[in-house]
């Protein structure tokens, strides 16, 4: 299905401000879902009131599972809806869908609509309300089919018939016993292809593929992508069957880790784009002054070193090159790192890494020290001036290699997220050492610059 244009939602505006219910809903339920949420995000506040006496909570719910906004959007669009038509429409919802939106409200909000909602919706939410963010709890969903091991196919069957409008997925059917325990899986197509009258225990998969509640969300993510899953089991610590986790909410993990790693690497929110000016600069300030502090330490630094320029002022003009290299250098080395831990490479030892990452500063500073020896040497006719600056740059490039896949693994052993080890972070730290290493080769070689 393609994409709709401008004018399909101006005809659509159009019956619903002519109060054209029946045209309006025939071409509104008529598009795909993600449309249906896109038309509705673009519409005024008084349209959108309009929708919501045009369209039921079930209606309103399926578009609210597929819609991604951010926390004060979202809690101002329930807040133009009735208190009654809000709680109903997030008991049609999803369970985990439902939960992630009530997580961005305030705790009276949630308390509001859990209270009038049904007696089995609130519980079923409040159940997954209390798992810890960012875990296998807190994205999984109760909608899916569990059928008992002792069970025949044609039972399962119409089980399965009551049960599929319901659950997010029904590709897999996850088995267990009479405690509720995890006992296998078996695909729809196994279920369609044998008798009647065959077990279920007979036809399963008992080696089943599963996740704890409290396990992280990445970790299940890099699970299901291994497998290639749909859908994975979760269980609490004993391995009775909690609920699933589908491939579109591990889709929504990796967007939002993919986010805050960038963020990270940045320095910076890059969810940010929607804000006003003011909030944007709140969000930036406290890192530019962070890495302005560190600055200065670097400017206090090289005026330390003001002698030393004053008689050989050609040194200078190398600074930015040898301090900016550096930190492309430091940059790259701390992208790779943190995709490393990002994938789990443990297959090499924590020192092996480490002589690895000295090996590859040393091996790219050498090639990139030797290239600005021969330039500066002819350059400026001077090649041990072109030493001392290619040596400059080989341990400031090795020393900035090392730093950028040293400091995330560190914080990563520590318990640290390793992506808050930011590329304006390194860049900096990278200034100082480089600063530090280029002034104090510099001054062992002194009487060769002297009248440069």
């Amino acid at each position: 299905m393609s994409e709709p244009k401008a004018e399909d939602f101006s005809q659509l505006r159009e019956h619903l401000r002519a109060n054209d219910i029946q045209a309006f809903r025939s071409e509104f339920l008529d598009l795909h879902i993600y449309d249906q949420g896109q038309f509705y995000l673009k519409l005024e506040e008084d349209e959108r009131q309009l929708l919501y006496a045009y369209l039921s909570p079930k209606e309103m719910a399926d578009m609210f599972d597929v819609l991604e906004e951010e926390q004060e959007d979202v809690e101002g669009l329930l807040k133009e809806m009735k208190p009654s038509y809000v709680a109903e429409m997030l008991a049609e919802m999803y369970t985990d869908n439902a939960v992630d939106t009530l997580k961005q409200l305030d705790r009276q909000d949630v308390a509001k609509y859990l209270s009038i909602m049904s007696k089995e919706s609130a519980a079923e939410i409040k159940n997954l309300l209390h798992y810890e963010d960012e875990t296998a709890g807190a994205i999984m969903t109760t909608e899916y089919v569990a059928i008992e091991s002792q069970q025949t196919v044609g039972s399962a069957m119409r089980l399965l018939k009551e049960e599929a409008s319901k659950a997010e997925t029904i590709y897999y059917v996850f088995v267990k016993d009479v405690n509720d325990f995890l006992v296998g899986v078996i695909s729809l197509r196994d279920l369609i292809v044998n008798d009647d009258d065959t077990l279920i225990s007979d036809i399963m998969n008992e080696r089943v593929i599963s996740v704890k509640v409290g396990d992280d969300q990445q970790d299940v993510a890099r699970t299901m992508r291994d497998y290639d899953f749909l859908a994975i089991p979760v269980t609490d610590y004993d391995g009775r069957l909690l609920g699933i986790v589908t491939v579109d909410d591990i889709i929504d993990v990796m967007d939002e880790e993919a986010t805050s790693d960038y963020s990270g690497l940045a320095g910076v929110d890059v969810d940010e784009v929607t804000e006003n000016p003011f909030k944007a600069a709140a969000k930036r300030l406290p890192w530019l002054i962070t890495l302005l502090f560190l600055g200065m330490s670097t400017a206090t630094l090289i005026g330390r070193y003001e002698e030393l320029v004053s008689e050989a002022s050609i040194l200078a003009v190398f600074i930015s090159l040898i301090t900016g290299t550096a930190g492309n250098a430091g940059t790259q080395s701390l992208a790779v790192a943190v995709r490393r831990l990002a994938v789990q490479d443990d297959e090499r030892g924590f020192m092996s890494l480490i002589i690895g990452e000295v090996l590859t500063g040393l091996i790219t500073g050498f090639v990139t020290g030797v290239t600005i020896f021969l330039i500066v040497g002819i350059w400026k006719q001077n090649f041990m001036l072109g030493f001392v600056i290619g040596m400059a740059m080989l341990c400031a490039i090795t020393v900035a290699n090392l730093a950028g896949s040293l400091i995330p693994m560190v914080m990563d052993k520590l318990g640290f997220d390793p992506a808050v080890a930011s590329g304006p972070f390194i860049t900096t730290l990278s200034d100082l050492t480089s600063v530090l290493i280029y002034f104090n080769i510099a001054s062992l070689f002194m009487s060769y610059f002297i009248g440069s």
